[in-house]
Formats: structure tokens, sequence, C-alpha cells
């Protein structure tokens, strides 16, 4: 399931596979049903029922078959009026239509007018009429809901896309030629946002990574300094020693850096030698979705300790000839690089520039004999041995 809710506000819901939300609070299920010209259809029962995230945000956009068409439902919540879940419903077919939401405590633009016939619904169930082409808004309050009249000036689905975006991307940006793999990353970063992390005492390798990942996001690292001090400390005496270990130990060091914790910061830095974890990625991608975002990234590029390699697994598989551009992935606790490819023939062109303290950045995969410190520039790399990764993988 997709989580909806605001970030900074404990109101939480599910939104389940055909649209339905289902409030974390205990109280009733919002679902929808929908009076086409044949017949009432229900899209718990449908079976052309297709669900997307717009974009790979928390903004979720259901579609049912009616006939000569669908009827669109999303999804989407904002901090506005204290906050609210909204629910669109376009009509994208040449005639008219009902809606029937199955709570009555909701915002509607109008007084709901359509009879409910030929359906059997809960109590307190409400119509609105969509005609051809249109859109019907409502909204649930999150705290204390009742019905009344919507708001004007609502935002609106995209800008509410754009909202996410803006505040995903501020981790990093990824233009791949793998069109699923960013959204993928965004729909990651969306789920943290309003979950959180992971306890630490559950999973503190999990913990780091993730509270890495709100902290690029723009959360505020100081109140976590000393989750980290105890995440750290649980998982140096744990038996992980793989990448998952390498790359909480650079969360944890991102977050101690932006939380000015120097000294801590210089017992991290033995603690990892010390612990010595993998830098090795594994070809598979992960499970869970958070170390996916992760795997990702270090798959583009790794801070290693003496700098940043890029691409350190070599070219994913059917990326050769087709440009990609990559925003701020962190070399160190202090600093970015971001990295476009451009084809010159079968040799990648690369064009970079670094944000921060600038470090020594290499290429081990693709073109072993490139070193630059230089904070912008470009270089022309040798064909890609085989054009295929180093170890077989992809981000398919």
């Amino acid at each position: 399931m997709i989580t909806t809710g605001v970030t900074g506000g404990t109101w939480r819901a599910s939104v389940n596979a055909w649209g339905a939300i289902e409030p974390w609070d205990g109280s009733p299920v919002l679902d929808w049903h929908v009076a086409a010209d044949d017949r009432w259809h229900t899209p718990a029962d449908e079976p052309a029922v297709r669900q997307k995230r717009l974009g790979g945000t928390a903004v979720v956009e259901t579609r049912v078959r009616i006939p000569e068409g669908d009827a669109v439902h999303r999804v989407y919540s904002v901090a506005a009026h204290g906050g609210l879940t909204i629910v669109e419903v376009e009509n994208a077919s040449p005639l008219p239509i009902a809606v029937a939401f199955t709570r009555g405590d909701l915002l509607t633009a109008l007084p709901p007018t359509a009879p409910i016939q030929g359906i059997t619904l809960p109590s307190g169930s409400i119509a609105v009429p969509v005609g051809h082409k249109a859109t019907v808004t409502v909204a649930l309050r999150h705290t204390h809901p009742a019905a009344g009249t919507l708001p004007g000036g609502m935002p609106t689905a995209t800008g509410v896309v754009r909202g996410w975006t803006t505040t995903t991307e501020q981790a990093s940006r990824l233009l791949l030629p793998d069109a699923p793999v960013g959204p993928r990353v965004v729909a990651a970063r969306c789920e943290l946002l309003l979950n959180g992390p992971a306890h630490p005492d559950d999973d503190p390798v999990a913990f780091l990574i993730a509270l890495g990942q709100l902290v690029r996001m723009g959360d505020g690292a100081a109140p976590w300094v000393p989750d980290v001090a105890h995440a750290l400390e649980m998982a140096a005496k744990g038996d992980v020693r793989d990448w998952t270990l390498a790359a909480a130990l650079d969360a944890a060091e991102i977050v101690l850096a932006r939380a000015g914790e120097e000294r801590a910061r210089r017992d991290l830095g033995a603690m990892r030698l010390r612990l010595a974890p993998s830098l090795a990625l594994p070809a598979d991608e992960p499970l869970d979705a958070t170390l996916y975002a992760l795997w990702v990234e270090r798959r583009l590029g790794v801070a290693t300790g003496a700098g940043g390699d890029l691409l350190p697994a070599g070219l994913p598989v059917g990326w050769e000839g087709t440009n990609f551009e990559v925003y701020g992935l962190p070399t160190s606790a202090d600093s970015t690089v971001s990295f476009a490819v451009r084809w010159h023939g079968a040799r990648p062109a690369v064009l970079w520039e670094q944000t921060g303290g600038p470090v020594q950045l290499r290429a081990s995969a693709l073109a072993p004999e490139w070193v630059s410190a230089d904070v912008k520039g470009e270089t022309l790399w040798p064909v890609p041995p085989g054009l295929a990764p180093a170890d077989g993988g992809s981000f398919s």
C-alpha cells in the first residue's frame, strides 16, 4: 500500500490497490464507486484497475475502465486548513457518471445531489454527479472530520507532485535511461518522509541509512545526534560488515557533519577503520525500498574515503549510447558531485561539477586511469569494456 499524509503532521492513511483510503486512526475507510452508463462499477471488484504514483510521489492515481473511457481517481494530502486528504475523480469519458463515497463527513464544493440507487453502500454514503470530461473534488479533514463546504484555492495534484519532487530531490536527482528507477527512488523517499526511519534498536544499520536520506532531504540533523550515537554503538556490535554498513557509516557522518559534531566525526573515522566494511555492491537490487534508493545511488557514485568513484559497478545493461544525468551524489560528508554522460560514438563524455569541498574523482570500472580533483570539468572516457557493467547487473 501507499502512505498518504503530510510531513509535520501525525495523521496517516494507506491508499490500497483500488484507491480506497484506510486511515491509521481506525476511522472508517473512504471507498469509492462509479455509476456509469452501463452499471455500477466497484473498483475493488473491477479487473481493469490501473494504479500509479504520479512521478513516484505520494500522489496516487487509480483508473477504472467505464464505457468509452476511464474514471480517474486521485488521492493526495495537503497541510492547508489543518490537514486535508483530497480526492479528485475525473470523468475521462464522453458520458456523465456519478461517484459514490462511503463516508459522508467530507468537504464538497456543492451539496451531494445524486441519489444512490442500484448498489448497497454503508450508511451515510454520499454521491455526486460528474459531467463528461469534468472533475469532482472532495476532501477529508485529518482532525474532526465533518461535512462542509470545500474551501477554494486548494492545492492541485500537479502542485503537490511538484512539492514532493522538490523535497525528495534535495537528496539527489536522477535522470536515468531506466525510466522507472528515478520514480522508484522518489517513492521510497516519500514513504520515508511519511513513515520515518526504523527504530535504532530494531535495525541500527537501516536506521542510519534512512536518517541519512531524511537529513539530505532537509530534516534537521542536531536532534538526531544522540540516536546516531546509539545506533553506531549497536551497529558496531552486530555482524553486518557489507555495503549496507558502509552506507550506514557514510550516512551517520553526513548527519554528524551537518550537526557540527566534529569530535564525533573523528570517533566515527576510527570506528570505520576498525570495522572495515566492504564497499562491494551486490548485482541484485535490495527488496527494502530505502536500501534500494541507496543501492541505486551507490551504483552511480560512491564515497570511498579517498574521494568519489563514479559508476563503480560499471555501465548498467542497456545504457550504452543513452545520455543521462545525476545530481547531488555524496562523495564525502561535506561534498557532492553532479555529472552528465553524453556519447561520442562508443565513448562516454563525462561532464561534472562538485559542490562543497572538492574531492578526487575517479572511475575505477570505466576509466581506471582517469582522476580529477577539479571542481568542474569534462573528459572523454574509453569505450566501456564490452559495453556492459563489470558485474553484469542492471537497474531493471
